[in-house]
């Protein structure tokens, strides 16, 4: 039983003992889970996760309360034996970073201290750090002398609710409040455009044709033209780091479109962003200081825990349309006293000091630490595709490699009938998820020929794995799609320590 109450908190005076012991449970938890586990995700498919998550922790709501230790310990190894962990090597799915150490450890000093974002007296000094940290990443994209300002988002659907929101106001201040904006996207673009310009009242975005997975400058000055004077109140959403693929818009030339006809540029580069890091890679953004909104996400290439997102904009007063009053967290008299107005710095109410850990990482690793983390996942993905083109039973997406991003499916897809070749692709990929042994993403995309296909997906987004460290991921999909497979007789290391494990 442990010495501390279970009512014990979290921060405040003193030696904060309670929270270091219950750490410690929490770490063994994680590790007895993830030991049980055995794979980069559980085996039995969600029956099985469901039955077993169930019985670990049944009941959650009990009469009586277990108490913290036994209750933190069970829920934390239930949840990591449950897991799809993106620390393991196969685990390359989605835009699902492992987090480092440092900003797991930063955030959850940000859980114990907990300050709300929402008026100063409740965050004095995070209320700073969140303004250096929005400063230090909006300089990536504009020049100081522009004054460029940052907001820190819970991600890329919230950013590009606001820019939208933002791009809205600035229509109605212009025609009086009679005007409507129009927004452009590629059929490429993030669905969270759409679901923004749904939850705003906007018209549906107009879809801009995409050849070879990237938005079409020209298609944009003849849609552009087409609207006429109402191309002013049009916004252009470009996508630098699609989903599906990692390709990034022409943006200089959607830049160009967009100010021929008077228009505005948003960049929606919630994936690709973190290439400003790298002044290697930087130049594959040329064009973002042009538009009037990015979109910047920090969990995904950028290895934070979920949330940290960005709205960067050139200019800080392009965020006034956020400004509002309430008495008792931003008066205008303890405005006038100095009070800083932390209200108008979101959506939100209550928030999270997601840029604590932004700030610890940025300082442990400087940009030219994270500009390496980067480039070696960058550098991982492109030997990913090469080993892919030499690999004899499988083929890659044709195309360059999309920032971390590889398309890929078996050879002997390309041999079935109709439909039977995407079937045995989704196939491939249920199959090593029910096992247990990868998390493979999927994206339908053109192939050479321009016929869309099914293609398993692998995003790399390890700061550690190296292209061999996913030899064995290849030769599970290589496996799976023969005639006779002889996959279902190959235990891996990390399935055989599962199989031999009595910890359930």
């Amino acid at each position: 039983m442990s010495q501390y109450p279970d009512t014990a908190i979290a921060a405040g005076p003193g030696d904060p003992r309670a929270l270091r012991a219950l750490t410690a449970v929490a770490l063994d938890a994680l590790a007895d889970g993830a030991a049980a586990r055995g794979g980069p995700l559980p085996d039995g498919g969600p029956d099985a996760v469901t039955a077993r998550t169930r019985g670990l922790l049944a009941p959650v709501l009990p009469e009586h309360g277990v108490g913290a230790p036994d209750a933190l310990y069970d829920t934390v190894r239930a949840t990591a034996q449950g897991a799809a962990d993106p620390g393991e090597t196969h685990c390359v799915a989605h835009l699902h970073c492992p987090p480092l150490a440092v900003a797991a450890a930063a955030d959850l000093a940000a859980s114990a201290l907990n300050p709300s974002m929402d008026s100063w007296d409740q965050a004095p000094a995070a209320a700073v750090i969140e303004e250096e940290v929005t400063a230090a990443l909006a300089a990536l994209m504009y020049p100081a002398e522009q004054r460029p300002d940052a907001l820190i988002t819970s991600g890329g659907t919230e950013s590009n609710l606001v820019a939208l929101l933002l791009a809205r106001e600035r229509v109605r201040a212009a025609t009086g409040g009679t005007g409507t904006l129009h927004v452009l996207c590629g059929e490429n673009a993030h669905h969270s455009v759409h679901r923004a310009a749904w939850i705003l009242g906007l018209p549906a975005p107009r879809h801009i044709p995409c050849p070879g997975g990237r938005m079409d400058p020209d298609a944009v000055d003849a849609t552009l033209a087409e609207l006429g004077e109402r191309a002013e109140s049009a916004l252009v959403v470009a996508t630098a780091g699609t989903t599906d693929a990692g390709l990034i818009d022409p943006l200089p030339e959607l830049a160009l479109a967009a100010r021929r006809h008077g228009a505005e540029l948003h960049v929606d580069a919630a994936y690709g962003g973190p290439l400003l890091f790298s002044e290697q890679l930087a130049g594959a953004l040329r064009g973002i200081e042009h538009a009037v909104s990015v979109t910047f996400d920090l969990h995904k290439m950028g290895w934070q825990p979920v949330a940290a997102g960005v709205l960067a904009v050139p200019d800080a007063e392009l965020l006034n349309a956020l400004s509002l009053r309430a008495d008792y967290l931003n008066a205008d008299d303890d405005t006038e006293a100095g009070l800083p107005d932390l209200l108008g710095r979101s959506l939100r109410t209550s928030r999270r000091p997601d840029a604590l850990k932004i700030a610890v990482t940025l300082r442990a690793l400087g940009r030219s630490g994270l500009g390496g983390i980067v480039e070696h996942c960058v550098r991982t993905a492109r030997q990913l595709g090469e080993t892919i083109d030499a690999h004899p039973a499988l083929r890659r997406r044709p195309g360059p490699v999309g920032i971390s991003t590889v398309l890929f499916r078996p050879l002997a897809a390309d041999g079935l009938p109709g439909d039977e070749g995407d079937a045995l692709v989704a196939d491939i990929r249920r199959q090593l998820l029910n096992e247990g042994l990868a998390v493979l993403g999927r994206a339908k995309a053109p192939d050479h020929d321009g016929t869309a296909k099914l293609w398993l997906k692998a995003t790399l987004l390890h700061p550690q794995t190296a292209a061999a460290d996913l030899e064995d991921l290849l030769k599970l999909v290589a496996e799976r799609a023969e005639p006779t497979p002889t996959a279902a007789v190959v235990t891996l290391p990390a399935q055989q320590a599962r199989l031999e494990s009595t910890a359930l």
